[in-house]
């Protein structure tokens, strides 16, 4: 069950980036040395999460919803447990009714996690028919399964047979349809209805963030030359657990030649003198919100190269172009026809998008550079109270280092304010290039 407290009170000060020239951008309260940010209400952001699910179940005409995803109990219920063991084992799973109750069915012995939750009705046994749990007693289990879901479906879907899923197994998808269930896609209704956030989710994402900055600052801090890169990458684990968040979805730091192509693991390479550092926090902080910030040091002694500030400076010049024109009623097609185009030397390794969506973790949209659109893009339109991440990566094919950058902001009436403070790294900046 998420914390209904803050974090601790040594979440440091927000840090103030360079601002674009072009607005409208917009800066949220940052707090001050020693503050935290403002707290959400948890009770009222759980009510509010299931009653945006809920709303998009009826939209699609089904009886309910049922859910696997961790993410997507989490978010209808505000229960959590064991959130990244249950993600590959099926051992817990909600139903959720368009009209009527919220089930949690828990791991065996766990039904006391969701006690006190306003959001949840009723909390049974889960039936593992899954293979680790069920072996050759797989087919048996997944009809018990089967016969318990469409009960509920019977019993609160008023004649409707039509059920949302997020994810099932063959097995368990066959059970339901013997039963006359129709499965549908639940994971683009989970999706839809988590695209907008309200104040409470702001305000827990501001949570996280602060503790994904705090992080980053020791790391900073901690940059020398003999450092390995997972000892760096360990600080923001650290200092993400001690203050209150949950896990961190991937290993994506790494230094000097290992920053180009992106998408490397931090390992046990020694920092060196010069050496450029970039990471991406992907870090799911306290209320299992998520801050998704990247940026790039340079370890010293020294200033950067020409090359390392040319690099830095084209990343930073592709997020404040991208970034000033995301308002309401702008496009994602129109993004990438609008975006800032890369010289041609670094077209080739770009990011996998210009923006995306981020909530409890990175979610829709997906909005691709314009040469991917026909392949891998999808039309829509921004509107005021998504939350969204804006990416770049620069890097040449053949090049020895790549810089990458990335920042959370928040869809606002006129254009977007900015969540993730921490400041820009002004020797790379390079502003004489």
């Amino acid at each position: 069950m998420p914390p209904d407290h803050a974090p601790p009170s040594s979440i440091g000060p927000g840090g103030h980036g360079s601002g674009s020239a072009s607005p409208p951008i917009h800066r949220v309260a940052v707090p001050e040395a020693g503050d935290t940010p403002a707290l959400p209400d948890m009770a009222r952001l759980r009510q509010a999460r299931l009653a945006k699910v809920k709303a998009e179940l009826a939209r699609r005409d089904v009886a309910g919803a049922l859910l696997y995803d961790p993410i997507n109990i989490r978010y209808a219920t505000g229960s959590r447990n064991m959130a990244v063991w249950t993600l590959h084992n099926a051992v817990r799973y909600a139903f959720v009714a368009t009209e009527g109750p919220v089930v949690i069915f828990d791991f065996h012995g766990c039904g006391h996690l969701s006690d006190g939750l306003d959001t949840v009705d009723d909390t049974r046994a889960a039936v593992s028919w899954y293979y680790f749990g069920a072996g050759p007693h797989m087919q048996a289990r997944a009809r018990k399964w089967a016969a318990e879901i469409a009960d509920l479906v019977d019993l609160h879907g008023g004649g409707n047979r039509r059920l949302a899923v997020d994810t099932v197994d063959p097995a368990g998808l066959d059970a339901l349809r013997a039963l006359n269930i129709e499965v549908v896609d639940g994971q683009g209704a989970c999706e839809a209805a988590r695209l907008f956030k309200t104040p409470d989710e702001i305000a827990a994402m501001q949570q996280s963030i602060a503790v994904a900055e705090a992080g980053m600052y020791r790391m900073r801090e901690a940059l020398r030359p003999g450092v390995t890169e997972q000892a760096i990458w360990a600080l923001l684990h650290e200092t993400n657990i001690a203050l209150g968040g949950e896990w961190i979805e991937t290993r994506l730091l790494t230094s000097g030649e290992k920053t180009n192509p992106w998408f490397q693991e931090a390992g046990t390479r020694l920092l060196r003198p010069g050496d450029l550092l970039s990471f991406d926090t992907d870090l799911i902080g306290p209320y299992g919100y998520c801050a998704d910030i990247s940026r790039t040091y340079h370890c010293g002694p020294g200033r950067p190269s020409d090359e390392q500030r040319k690099l830095y400076r084209l990343a930073w010049e592709q997020i404040q172009h991208n970034t000033a024109l995301i308002r309401p009623g702008l496009g994602y097609r129109e993004l990438a026809e609008r975006a800032m185009v890369l010289p041609e030397d670094y077209m080739p390794q770009r990011y996998s998008v210009l923006a995306h969506g981020v909530g409890l973790c990175d979610e829709y949209p997906a909005c691709v550079y314009l040469q991917d659109f026909d392949d891998a893009g999808y039309d829509g339109v921004f509107e005021a109270g998504q939350t969204v991440c804006v990416e770049s990566y620069v890097g040449a094919v053949g090049g020895r280092e790549g810089v990458k950058l990335e920042q959370q902001v928040l869809v606002t009436d006129t254009g977007v304010a900015l969540l993730s403070t921490f400041p820009w790294e002004e020797d790379l900046l390079g502003r004489e290039i």
